[in-house]
């Protein structure tokens, strides 16, 4: 008779483990796509046009465990340089489109937010990801913006992307996770 016959129980909690661990790493970050429209009476007709831009500037819009509100983008400037000394500077390869975003945590439990995950798009659909040296460098609020938050609680800053000079930015898609779907938010 083999070790598994014999050792049923320990088995079965192996199995079950096992899936969990599985399950786990499958669901990724995402538990809903979903933009909070205020009134306008539109609701998405499947997942799939989730992804498609659902919120307006200053309109709620979530995904997975994160609640977000894009409050404004201002494109044009040419490099950003710390409040605490202008020998922190980074200059753009294009230019620096900065938005202000607020990130609620709407989960049970804390979640890593990183500006990494977060991209604007042009009217293209280029995907431009934030640059979080220049976000750190841009403002030292900026830096809550990088950490963990707690459920309930929301932080606000500034996301700092570098985007082509000849380019506009159209839409930002905002995620809670490297592995969540993602909303986007028209900027026009």
């Amino acid at each position: 008779m083999g070790w598994f016959k014999k050792h049923k129980i320990i088995t079965a909690i192996l199995v079950i483990v096992g899936l969990g661990i599985v399950v786990s790493a499958a669901g990724g970050g995402s538990d809903t796509n979903t933009s909070q429209n205020s009134g306008n009476g539109n609701t998405p007709q499947s997942a799939k046009e989730d992804t498609a831009a659902t919120a307006k500037l200053n309109e709620a819009a979530r995904d997975g465990k994160f609640e977000f509100v894009v409050k404004s983008v201002e494109c044009g400037k040419s490099e950003v340089v710390s409040p605490e000394s202008d020998a922190l500077r980074q200059k753009a390869q294009g230019q620096y489109c900065l938005m202000t975003v607020t990130v609620k945590n709407i989960g049970n439990e804390q979640q890593f937010f990183s500006a990494s995950d977060q991209k604007l798009l042009n009217a293209s659909n280029q995907q431009y990801t934030a640059d979080s040296t220049a976000t750190l460098y841009n403002g030292g609020s900026n830096q809550q913006l990088l950490a963990q938050i707690n459920p309930g609680n929301s932080v606000e800053g500034v996301l700092v992307f570098d985007i082509p000079a000849d380019q506009t930015a159209v839409t930002a898609e905002l995620h809670d996770s490297a592995f969540s779907d993602g909303v986007k938010v028209s900027l026009q």
